[in-house]
C-alpha cells in the first residue's frame, strides 16, 4: 500500500503562509534541488483548489526562454506527474494529467492506494493536508522550516488536530 505524505515549507512559528503571503519561503538552488529529488519519488500527487492555480504555472514555464535548467527539470516532472484536485467549487481543471476528484478525500486516497502504482501519494496544501490528517490518512510529514516568524496565517498544521505521535525518520540543514 503506497504511503501518504505532506511536504511542505513552514515558517518556524508553524505557518505555511504568513500574513503577507510566503515571499519567504523562496528556496535557494540547493532548496530547490530538494524539492526536485523529493517530486521524484512521488507516484500522484493530491491537490486543493488554490495550490491547483498556483502550480498551473509550470504547464506553461518551459517556454519560457529565461528559464534555467533546473526550473525546466522541475517542469517536466511536474508536468508528467499525474494531478489529482480535490475541489468542492470546481466543475473541471486544467493541466496536463490532471483529473479532478468526484468522490472526495478519503474515498479518493482509498481508491490510490488500492490501485498498483509506485511512488508516495503526496498532499499539496495546508488546507487539504489538514483535511486528511483529520481523517488520520496522513502517513509522513516532511517539513521544511524557514527561519522566520511570521506571526500567523495558515497553519502547516491544523489547530484541532488530534494528538498524534510522530517518529523523527531524518534531519537535514541547508546553507
Amino acid at each position: 500500500m503506497r504511503p501518504v505524505s505532506y511536504s511542505m515549507g513552514m515558517s518556524a512559528d508553524g505557518y505555511v503562509v504568513g500574513p503577507d503571503g510566503f515571499d519567504w519561503a523562496v528556496p535557494d538552488d540547493e532548496v530547490f534541488q530538494h524539492h526536485t529529488d523529493e517530486i521524484r519519488e512521488v507516484g500522484v500527487h493530491l491537490l486543493g483548489r488554490k495550490l491547483h492555480h498556483t502550480m498551473l504555472y509550470w504547464e506553461t514555464a518551459e517556454e519560457d526562454p529565461e528559464l534555467d535548467d533546473a526550473n525546466r527539470t522541475w517542469a517536466r516532472l511536474w508536468k508528467a506527474l499525474p494531478k489529482v484536485v480535490l475541489s468542492s467549487t470546481l466543475t473541471e481543471v486544467e493541466g496536463t494529467n490532471t483529473r479532478l476528484s468526484t468522490v472526495g478525500l478519503e474515498a479518493e486516497i482509498r481508491r490510490l492506494r488500492e490501485e498498483p502504482g509506485e511512488g508516495v501519494i503526496a498532499i499539496g496544501g495546508a488546507t487539504l493536508a489538514a483535511a486528511a490528517a483529520g481523517l488520520g490518512l496522513i502517513d509522513e510529514y516532511r517539513i521544511l522550516i524557514y527561519p522566520v516568524l511570521v506571526g500567523g496565517g495558515l497553519p502547516y498544521f491544523a489547530h484541532d488536530l488530534r494528538r498524534v505521535e510522530l517518529e523523527l525518520l531524518e534531519t537535514r540543514t541547508f546553507a
